[in-house]
């Protein structure tokens, strides 16, 4: 092929990556629940980032552990669990650093020399971390895996950059939205039980609420469970005996 020829295959190819990176961006920003964002995320990240075979994305949470919480086949579970309880491998090193950590030669690789070859048993040879978002309590890495030992080219660390960036904002929102949601439902349920306070015990809204929250303190309840669990009761009182 003439160098005219690669330029034009090269720039080809660029283009569609172009159009399906824009695809997929447009598909996280549908309003979807956090489990179904998670799942569309790794398939993508299946299908579009170069040298893939299977994609998962590894949670950690303020005490240290790292979950899995979106996998496209189990081997993506089995060889996390074996990298969490070696704490070594590239998803490991992409939590600790927040940065893209990757190798074509796992069982070679002299950076995880116990992980490695139990990754080659179970069939990978290829793995690359990049992270997603880094909270206060939460540290969300995007992880890559393939069966070949170089798999991964020189294109695919700035594809999954770009990539967990579009992931990224999506889990962003969909996360606040998430918790929006969670606070306008403890907010109606706390309305309710102090509706119920109100009429049970002849009281003003104001000393209801005090009575909830004193309640809430003595018994070390959280005051949307103790709303909860008022609401629960009421419901109990207000069905018929069989």
């Amino acid at each position: 092929m003439s160098r005219s020829g690669v330029g034009d295959a090269h720039d080809e190819a660029g283009t569609a990556l172009a159009d399906l990176m824009a695809t997929v961006a447009a598909t996280f920003h549908q309003p979807v629940p956090l489990a179904e964002l998670l799942g569309t995320i790794v398939r993508a990240a299946q299908e579009t980032i170069p040298g893939a075979e299977q994609a998962g994305i590894s949670l950690t949470h303020a005490h240290g552990r790292i979950e899995t919480v979106a996998a496209t086949d189990p081997v993506v579970e089995r060889i996390d669990a074996v990298q969490y309880g070696l704490r070594e491998g590239p998803c490991v090193d992409a939590v600790r650093s927040r940065r893209q950590s990757w190798s074509n030669h796992l069982g070679q690789d002299v950076r995880w020399p116990r992980f490695g070859p139990q990754a080659e048993v179970l069939g990978v040879r290829s793995q690359m971390g990049v992270a997603l978002f880094d909270e206060p309590d939460v540290v969300g890495v995007l992880n890559l895996y393939s069966s070949r030992a170089g798999a991964f080219d020189d294109q695919t660390p700035a594809v999954a950059a770009i990539f967990a960036t579009h992931a990224a904002h999506a889990l962003g929102r969909t996360l606040r939205l998430d918790q929006l949601n969670e606070a306008l439902a403890s907010r109606r349920a706390i309305g309710i039980a102090i509706g119920l306070l109100m009429e049970r015990y002849q009281l003003n809204e104001q000393r209801a609420f005090e009575f909830l929250v004193r309640t809430s303190q003595t018994g070390n309840v959280k005051l949307r469970d103790l709303a909860e669990q008022l609401l629960a009761e009421a419901d109990r009182r207000a069905r018929p005996r069989g």
